[in-house]
């Protein structure tokens, strides 16, 4: 990527960029322990794909019922996906943050895509003031549609109006740096923020 770009607008993903959210957070305690148990059951009873229906607007209620019938020796633990939501959720990721705030001190315009459900994007929301920076947030669980959908997006893209040429866009899913680069937005493969800081320094944004 050259240092000529000329970007100035930044799309971005929340989880695992700018707040912790993992559902290890959650489950750790209640297996003692015992990682590769707790591996086991988020890979096989509640995997990332099943989440990911929840973010692409499926109820909690009727993902959860489901998946109680497929595996009802673990009701109990997959209840908790949804009462015990909010343990998910931890810090914001502030070294992250703070070039967030860096880069609106220079001027540059802020939004945000996240795969992120309906029913509990507002939880952030109350919890994380820094969320108000952002001119708009696209929320995949309330358009019904989740990345890597290339949807997504250009729904993004017409909705906020950017011009991709100039727009960075920053995601810890390589997948989804790929899809953003495919429909002509610059993209970052989000490790930690260091990296990103390096990145960003030697694109000239911070």
């Amino acid at each position: 990527m050259s240092s000529k770009i000329n970007i100035d607008t930044l799309l971005l993903d929340l989880g695992g960029v700018l707040i912790d959210w993992n559902p290890r957070h959650l489950y750790r305690p209640l297996f003692r322990g015992d990682e590769a148990a707790m591996e086991h059951f988020l890979s096989e009873v509640c995997p990332p794909e099943w989440n990911r229906q929840m973010d692409a607007g499926k109820a909690f209620d009727e993902a959860i019922a489901e998946r109680q019938r497929l595996f009802p020796e673990h009701a109990h633990l997959i209840k908790l996906w949804k009462s015990g939501w909010e343990q998910m959720l931890r810090e914001p990721i502030h070294d992250t943050v703070e070039l967030v705030d860096a880069l609106r001190g220079r001027g540059h315009r802020l939004y945000a895509l996240t795969n992120w459900s309906a029913e509990t994007f507002p939880v952030a929301q109350a919890r994380f003031a820094f969320l108000s920076w952002f001119e708009d947030i696209v929320v995949s669980g309330e358009v019904k549609l989740a990345k890597p959908d290339p949807r997504i997006f250009q729904l993004a893209i017409e909705r906020c109006s950017l011009t991709p040429e100039r727009t960075l866009y920053v995601d810890d899913t390589q997948h989804n740096v790929e899809v953003a680069r495919r429909l002509g937005l610059h993209a970052l493969h989000f490790e930690h923020a260091p990296k990103l800081r390096s990145d960003l320094e030697r694109l000239g944004l911070v």
